[in-house]
């Protein structure tokens, strides 16, 4: 199969979605003339003309509850935001608006809208543009949230997003836009809500997403090294999360340690740990091992912000506490 770059995968679901249905548009803050902050729309306005792709003023505020309205009103808009740390600006549009608007009306009104931002650290943006909030989203009921760790699953789960009836986040780790992993050109989608498992193994249960797979994979490798048969699985998406898997690994491994590179508290791994420990807490050897990034600011500084980003290192470390591996 032939190679292909993140940011390239998402670039051919977004304008497959334009080029198939008249109702997809796009709107967001430099999408346009400039081609996107990441060049992911680079050429769809002069493809697509500026009523399908919208540049819009810098108030997320504004544009987010301008796509939630025209999805209510029947067309299938894609908002791009910048950075995820600016979705604070629009939590309420997003938050009270786009996830309870279909329960709130009874049904009667769908806002069939995907959200689109780079996330994550590590990239030397500094503390307010490196948040990683699709942790927070998860917990919003209503709201679809996926966070890709390869080119295929972007591709695969951007074209099922789209066609969702209802608000689906797709968070990008920006650490991500330039590596590159193998795409059919035959189609495909992913359905939300199932996770991957990226490497069969026997020993421990590796768990994680978005960029926080490239530590948990090398931590497999340094592993399998040393002889230890380490199973990865990439939840892929975070609501619904697909716990089934996650469980029936632990079954199998009896050992288990949950992987963010996001922040360790309040993120996603400490709700995949809450359910390891209630549904199979009678199949493990020990603790639910949970790593994630240091609590802390993100540093602008290089060195500082590779120290607090988690690392294959953190993840042996757990495994060396928790199983004696």
């Amino acid at each position: 199969m032939p190679e292909i770059i993140y940011r390239e995968a998402i670039k051919r679901g977004l304008e497959e979605a334009l080029e198939r249905d008249p109702r997809v548009f796009m709107m967001g803050e430099d999408i346009g003339e400039y081609g996107g902050a990441y060049a992911v729309t680079d050429g769809f306005l002069e493809k697509f003309g500026p009523e399908r792709i919208k540049d819009t003023p810098i108030s997320e505020q504004a544009f987010m509850g301008a796509g939630i309205g025209a999805a209510a009103a029947g067309l299938r808009p894609i908002i791009e935001l910048m950075s995820i740390s600016f979705s604070l600006v629009a939590f309420d549009q997003i938050v009270n608006m786009a996830a309870n608007l279909r329960y709130m009306s009874g049904g009667q009104i769908s806002v069939p809208m995907v959200i689109r931002a780079p996330t994550g650290a590590g990239v030397q943006l500094a503390a307010t543009h490196s948040q990683s909030f699709e942790t927070w989203l998860a917990e919003v009921p209503g709201m679809k949230v996926v966070c890709p760790s390869n080119s295929y699953d972007a591709l695969g789960l951007i074209r099922s997003a789209i066609k969702d009836n209802n608000p689906v986040f797709v968070a990008e780790p920006a650490l991500l836009y330039g590596a590159k992993a193998e795409v059919p050109d035959e189609y495909y989608e992913i359905e939300l809500g199932k996770a991957r498992i990226a490497r069969a193994g026997s020993n421990i249960t590796l768990v994680s997403y978005g960029y926080g797979m490239r530590p948990v994979e090398a931590a497999a490798d340094r592993l399998s090294m040393v002889g230890v048969s380490a199973e990865v699985i990439d939840l892929r998406s975070l609501n619904p999360l697909d716990m089934d898997t996650v469980v029936a690994s632990v079954q199998k491994t009896h050992r288990v340690v949950v992987v963010d590179s996001a922040r360790r508290t309040g993120g996603i791994m400490a709700e995949v740990a809450a359910e390891v420990q209630q549904r199979a807490a009678e199949w493990l050897d020990g603790p639910v091992m949970r790593v994630g990034s240091v609590d802390v600011p993100w540093p602008y500084s290089h060195d500082l912000e590779q120290k607090v980003l988690t690392d294959s290192d953190d993840v042996l470390n757990a495994v060396s506490e928790g199983y004696g591996l």
